[in-house]
């Protein structure tokens, strides 16, 4: 496996100077941010951030996320020009040594929680979402900023999109989906670039907005719209095991067997007894899955595509992008290592 830590540009207080003190960290995974969807992303940005990666001794061959534009998910306007648009930022990252691009087909919004500093009683903060603080929550008629939705929405915006997803259902999700896909995995394989979807994020309807990379039954549906290594998954255990009825180990067990998990996100969750859940600290006894079947699955399949410690608590009194810290990140990286060696002789 390929171990590497999400950054997120010179703005980001955790530096790649101290990103490189992690053991085993090879791999650096960022995006342009400063660029809207739907637009061209400058060389040069792509070029700045290969070469600090490189001067750090890392390497920035992970993009996460080059976004797909509403009207790209929707199916309306432009989409045409909009996926060449795409498909010239693949070109462009590839040209910069880019192997993998992470993007996901989330209406509206890339992930939901309701609170991001949840207190844990050892003093440690997290993200958490409750369905008690869902409750009575109704974006068409209140105004509702919930932590990660995109804030450059005015609510007016956000009624037009959920209405249009609305009209479209799920199918119509699926028939966009596969639009997108049959003009970009082609692109990316003449680019040598692994294209890895993320599931939803938690992975069923919030507001009656269509999810569709949900569980085993949409994963196999997805993949088989275009049956190639270049069409595959980051396969996030903390969205997919979100929901109880998803067993994490068996998909990562099938799909790293089929060579169709180009990145993997590995964190753990806890799940209440009414579906809500908290993220936890990255160890299996800390939350609902377990660490360790999981990472004995991609052993024993053979699995040798990227990882990253995913979204970490707050401790020692770090301040900063809430999951995004360095201190936990990097014990769970430490984590990961070491279940990846135990395996790893265990299975010789």
């Amino acid at each position: 496996m390929k171990m590497s830590f999400r950054w997120y540009g010179d703005s980001d207080p955790v530096s790649l100077e101290y990103i490189r003190q992690i053991p085993n960290m090879k791999s650096i995974v960022s995006a342009v941010y400063d660029v809207k969807p739907g637009e061209v992303w400058p060389e040069e940005s792509i070029a700045k951030m290969a070469k600090q990666c490189e001067d750090n001794g890392l390497v920035f061959d992970v993009v996460e996320s080059i976004p797909v534009h509403e009207d790209i998910k929707l199916g309306r306007g432009e989409v045409d020009k909009l996926i060449e648009v795409y498909c010239e930022n693949i070109r462009r990252c590839a040209k910069y040594g880019v192997k993998c691009v992470t993007y996901n087909f989330m209406p509206v919004f890339d992930w939901t929680r309701t609170q991001l500093d949840k207190k844990a009683p050892d003093g440690s903060t997290s993200l958490v979402m409750y369905w008690e603080q869902m409750k009575g929550l109704d974006p068409l008629k209140d105004d509702i900023h919930l932590p990660g939705w995109d804030s450059s929405y005015t609510q007016d915006e956000v009624r037009e999109l959920i209405n249009a997803y609305g009209e479209i259902g799920e199918e119509g999700l699926w028939a966009n989906l596969e639009r997108f896909l049959k003009k970009v995995i082609p692109v990316a394989e003449e680019c040598e670039v692994r294209m890895a979807i993320h599931p939803d994020d938690p992975p069923y309807p919030i507001f009656g907005l269509p999810r569709i990379i949900t569980n085993e039954e949409n994963l196999d549906r997805m993949l088989a719209i275009v049956d190639s290594p270049a069409n595959s998954l980051c396969l996030c255990t903390g969205s997919l095991g979100c929901a109880a009825s998803n067993d994490v180990v068996a998909m990562v067990r099938k799909y790293s067997a089929a060579d169709r998990i180009a990145f993997m996100h590995m964190r753990n969750i806890l799940i209440m007894e009414d579906g809500s859940f908290e993220e936890s600290g990255h160890l299996s006894n800390c939350g609902s899955l377990d660490m360790y079947d999981i990472t004995k699955a991609l052993v024993e399949t053979g699995f040798d595509g990227y990882v990253r410690p995913d979204h970490g608590r707050m401790i020692w009194g770090e301040t900063g992008k809430p999951g995004y810290g360095l201190y936990d990140r990097a014990l769970g990286a430490a984590y990961i290592n070491g279940l990846f060696e135990a395996c790893e002789k265990a299975n010789k």
